[in-house]
């Protein structure tokens, strides 16, 4: 009876049977003796995911869940693929809200686990498509600024997001650049991929939290304060909700369902006001504005801001002349530079221990200085010179204004204004 049984049984089930009792024996002839639960990996092995995305401290589960099926999409195709749709997001995360994925997808980028690349247009001009590329790991800062133009704009925007946790997370993320500014860090200096990693290992032991790439131990800590407080914010929020719908179903069951829903459709989203681009001074010491190295973007100058403000405001501007000192000098024949913001960042901190010493940028202030006087002189000179208009000369210069006005309206086949004149005193 059990070889007719066997016969039936797929040889896999077999195999699966035999495994499963040589595990128990193994665990059960162990010396430890403790009440343990085992688990055994049926899969194909070769659908793997990096360890980071698990780990990651910053991202929730279905960030985590987004970024694999966009993985999955790019393995199906050979590492270039179309974008998954929302639909398709949505069928597999198993997730209805596209606010949701759509949250899920700026944190990534927020995080760097997805970069923004570029945009797509059609021959007309109109959009086409976004560029994203994937990234097994957090990407450096250096790298993100080259790829994403708009990146540091995207975060200052996204601080005052209409969702909370978009907002925790790139607070998160400029907190983090901050942390690394003020300690005196080169936010874009090239790190070998094992440090990097070596400083994102997660620590169960009593040494808490270290640094995961981008974020600093003390941004993970204030996201997690952050993200517990909407969490609170949010099961209170429901809470007070279903208490109200309980006492409008008891007070009227037919209208239930319109109570509920008008309850939903009146939330509202709080979000922070008066969170500025930029929260440095772009000014220097008299108060004007800074004049930048034309070289640099948008994302190094906000970058460069971030390491201005920690200068005197006279010191400032001799930093960017002396930067755009060194730019010029490459056309001369001197050695490219090819990361602007670690010689900015190395320029900062020559002036913070008192060693700076201007030289490329002396005569780029002199030259700057050079143009404002002349724009100066040629203003006055101007004023001076523009003659004031006689009575005379007003007198000519709207008696000609008629004569025009009056040859206009002939041309339409209207009155002149000696016609009408004489037809008013006729009447």
């Amino acid at each position: 009876m059990m070889d007719e049984q066997t016969g039936v049984i797929r040889p896999e089930t077999l195999a699966l049977d035999k495994l499963i009792k040589a595990t128990i024996a193994r665990v059960e002839a162990s010396r430890d003796g403790g009440a343990a639960d085992t688990v055994l990996f049926l899969g194909n092995r070769h659908q793997s995911f990096p360890t980071a995305v698990i780990r990651d401290p910053v991202l929730e589960p279905v960030d985590k869940l987004v970024w694999m099926v966009i993985m999955l999409a790019v393995r199906e195709t050979g590492a270039n693929t179309a974008f998954p749709s929302y639909e398709t997001i949505s069928r597999m995360v198993n997730v209805s809200s596209r606010s949701t994925i759509a949250r899920a997808i700026a944190i990534l980028r927020a995080s760097r686990w997805l970069t923004l690349c570029g945009r797509m247009r059609k021959a007309s001009g109109r959009f086409r498509g976004n560029v994203y590329a994937l990234h097994d790991e957090p990407l450096p800062l250096a790298d993100v600024i080259h790829l994403d133009g708009d990146y540091m704009a995207f975060l200052n925007k996204a601080v005052s997001h209409g969702h909370a946790r978009v907002r925790t997370v790139a607070k998160g993320v400029l907190a983090s650049i901050d942390e690394d500014v003020g300690g005196g860090r080169d936010v874009c200096a090239l790190e070998h991929p094992i440090e990097r990693r070596i400083q994102s290992v997660v620590s169960t032991g009593n040494e808490g939290l270290r640094r995961f790439f981008s974020f600093t131990c003390d941004a993970i800590q204030q996201i997690r304060h952050d993200s517990m407080g909407n969490r609170q914010a949010r099961d209170h929020h429901d809470q007070n909700s279903n208490s109200v719908e309980t006492q409008v179903r008891k007070s009227n069951v037919q209208k239930s369902n319109s109570g509920c829903s008008s309850s939903n459709n009146n939330k509202k989203t709080t979000t922070t006001s008066g969170e500025s681009a930029s929260k440095f001074m772009h000014a220097g010491e008299h108060g004007e504005s800074l004049v930048y190295p034309r070289r640099l973007g948008d994302n190094q100058r906000d970058i460069a801001n971030r390491y201005l403000f920690t200068l005197a405001p006279e010191d400032r501007q001799p930093i960017l002349d002396e930067l755009e000192g060194r730019f010029q000098a490459e056309q001369k024949g001197m050695k490219p530079v090819y990361d602007e913001i670690s010689f900015l960042f190395r320029l900062c901190e020559l002036m913070k221990s008192g060693e700076f010493v201007p030289n490329l940028g002396i005569k780029v202030r002199d030259a700057r200085r050079a143009r404002e006087t002349q724009r100066q002189q040629a203003s006055r000179h101007d004023t001076a010179t523009e003659p004031k208009e006689t009575d005379e000369q007003r007198q000519k210069r709207m008696a000609l204004a008629k004569v025009r006005m009056d040859e206009m309206r002939k041309a339409l086949g209207m009155l002149t204004n000696k016609e009408s004149a004489s037809e008013a005193n006729e009447t």
